[in-house]
């Protein structure tokens, strides 16, 4: 792919690894309702759609999803749910980054939520003495901050313009089937990183690593 210049990646399940099911079985423990009749990874409420556009705020999100699951209990319990999906940002996985960076023009875009940007900026403090990705990208683009969220076309529209790329000349990553499909409407390269394979080897059998 000596063409490519441009690389996208996802974060979650990407960089940072990720069980969405932790979330749902802690919201399973706080309420009796299903929780995943309201989220999972291939599909959400609009509650969450909202969310992750940065529509609402963190007090209304939880507000509304006290409603929907019928919650009584202090909001630390529902933000300690939320988070449990994060897990942790294995070093060799920044190292690639860092690698990339060196090679081509590489971006940063996530479906995402302030509570979630500053649990796992808190974790890359902590483990990795970083306070942010924006180091490791030429760009960042956090869904909640540009008000638009994968896999609709217009948030992968909005990084190819800002940054004058060219999508035959660009690459995107994600761990989520319905963001690949989105990313490949707009004429991206876009690949499904398959569960349990690291970003490392996925890159290297590309021929972009």
């Amino acid at each position: 792919m000596q063409h490519i210049k441009n690389i996208i990646f996802d974060l979650g399940g990407v960089i940072i690894n990720l069980d969405i099911n932790k979330t749902i079985a802690e919201f399973n423990k706080l309420s009796y309702m299903p929780f995943e009749a309201i989220y999972t990874q291939a599909g959400q409420s609009e509650l969450f759609d909202s969310f992750d556009k940065g529509q609402i705020s963190t007090e209304e999100f939880f507000e509304e999803l006290r409603k929907q699951i019928r919650y009584t209990g202090p909001d630390m319990e529902l933000l300690r749910a939320w988070n449990a999906m994060l897990l942790d940002i294995p070093e060799k996985r920044l190292d690639v980054l860092v690698t990339m960076k060196q090679n081509y023009n590489t971006f940063l875009l996530s479906n995402t939520c302030e509570p979630h940007i500053a649990a796992f900026e808190h974790d890359l403090y902590l483990k990795h003495g970083v306070k942010n990705f924006n180091d490791y990208f030429d760009e960042v683009y956090y869904s909640c901050r540009v008000g638009m969220r994968k896999p609709n076309k217009e948030i992968f529209e909005f990084v190819l313009e800002t940054n004058n790329l060219k999508p035959e000349e660009t690459v995107f990553i994600d761990d989520s089937l319905q963001h690949v499909k989105g990313a490949g409407e707009c004429g991206i390269s876009a690949f499904l990183l398959p569960k349990g394979e690291e970003i490392g080897g996925f890159l290297t059998g590309l021929g972009l690593l």
